[in-house]
């Protein structure tokens, strides 16, 4: 090769001026070699530019791989919390109409347990005032024994007493429905008919109006009265 080059230097010399001075020939020489030397690195370069070309191809190549499969991913997470977003809000919603029915179904209770409590109140009030006038009864009645004797001349002149008799009946035109209902043992409905159909002028009227059936008077009439 550096002979080629030689020759064509030598050559264009030659053709230019007809003869060649050694000098003139050396430095032809040099100016071959250097332009050898830049072809040899312009050669070397392109060689580098070109496996920096398919590095960068195949790098371009990777990430549109990689791309691709962050998309991919990205949508499947996408999909997935939306997926998840709607369970979620379907949880949500079935847990807040559950506390709604808990909520009335606690109020409803609250308001069951004040009823019973305050129909508890009423009950132990109403026992405690009978409990109470039965025990004034009682002693009323054993102190009205005692001091209703009645002397009785005998034959053998000695005296005889004889007790007074007593009775005692609910007035259905004046007592409460409870009151009804604890000492006659009647229902709530029948207890509260009696309450909406009053005044009653005599006991009959019970049945005679459809409040009671007969069977029901029956077991009640001795122990109730219509007295103003």
């Amino acid at each position: 090769m550096k002979r080629e080059w030689t020759a064509i230097v030598l050559i264009g010399a030659v053709l230019t001026t007809g003869c060649v001075s050694n000098k003139k020939y050396q430095e032809a020489l040099t100016e071959a070699d250097s332009a050898k030397m830049d072809l040899e690195k312009t050669r070397q370069q392109k060689v580098a530019m070109e496996q920096q070309v398919r590095t960068l191809k195949e790098l371009n190549v990777k990430f549109n791989n990689e791309a691709e499969a962050a998309r991919d991913e990205l949508q499947r997470i996408e999909h997935g919390r939306d997926a998840e977003r709607g369970t979620l809000e379907s949880r949500t919603k079935e847990l807040e109409d559950k506390v709604r029915a808990l909520s009335a179904q606690n109020r409803n209770v609250k308001q069951e347990y004040k009823d019973v409590k305050r129909h508890n109140d009423t009950l132990k009030s109403l026992v405690a005032r009978y409990q109470k006038e039965l025990k004034d009864r009682s002693q009323s009645g054993g102190s009205v024994q005692a001091a209703t004797l009645t002397p009785k001349q005998g034959g053998s002149g000695t005296a005889s007493v004889a007790p007074a008799a007593t009775s005692a009946s609910m007035n259905i035109n004046k007592v409460s429905a409870n009151d009804m209902i604890l000492f006659l043992g009647l229902k709530q409905d029948e207890a509260d008919r009696i309450v909406n159909n009053r005044p009653y002028r005599v006991k009959g009227e019970l049945v005679a109006k459809n409040v009671v059936p007969k069977e029901t008077f029956d077991l009640i009439k001795d122990r109730i009265s219509v007295s103003p």
